[in-house]
């Protein structure tokens, strides 16, 4: 059985974005990639809301990676060995292989998935994420602290929502930014 893991860049004020849109804050450094590459091994499943999808389906391609370290590139095969769902009424297709599109988010088909799942999973997307936990889907959240204070924009975790929590992991990465893994303790 997977695990359905919420896993993100935040501000430390717990954002993912900031008022205007922008996540330029957390654009990672080589370090960080090496971090995100290492996480995403274990993912065979991803579920993304559609923006979420649009903005990491620049991976599919590889013309703009030839200039990019290495550690660069290797995201970008991990990111296509992994199945994934997008969830969305209005994306009419998907660009990407090992892709499919589901209409609505039922909570019933991610349990039956997380069962059949021989890895781990990750959803990502602030809409999508939510739902999720507000199911008691999310088993961990594996957050990435930003030292960078946005003062608004979209929330990083779902409002409304009490979950207790269990500090599994944390360290301090060589930018500055903090690292923070926790089980969800009453996940369903």
């Amino acid at each position: 059985m997977g695990k359905l893991i919420y896993a993100a860049n935040i501000s430390l004020d717990g954002f993912l974005e900031d008022e205007t849109g922008s996540f330029d804050w957390s654009v990672p450094d080589e370090d960080l990639h090496a971090f995100w590459n290492e996480h995403e091994r274990g993912i065979g499943t991803s579920l993304y809301g559609r923006r979420m999808y649009e903005a990491m389906r620049v991976w599919e391609t590889d013309d703009w990676l030839v200039n990019e370290p290495p550690v660069v590139r290797e995201y970008a095969g991990i990111w296509r060995n992994a199945d994934k769902v997008v969830y969305s009424t209005s994306l009419p297709d998907v660009s990407t292989a090992r892709t499919r599109i589901e209409r609505r988010f039922d909570p019933e088909a991610v349990r039956r998935l997380k069962e059949s799942s021989d890895s781990d999973l990750s959803i990502g997307g602030a809409g999508i994420a939510a739902e999720a936990f507000r199911h008691g889907l999310v088993d961990e959240c594996v957050l990435l602290l930003c030292p960078v204070l946005v003062g608004g924009g979209k929330p990083a975790l779902p409002r409304g929502v009490r979950l207790d929590l269990e500090l599994l992991d944390h360290r301090r990465l060589a930018n500055g930014v903090v690292y923070v893994r926790h089980a969800v303790r009453n996940a369903a």
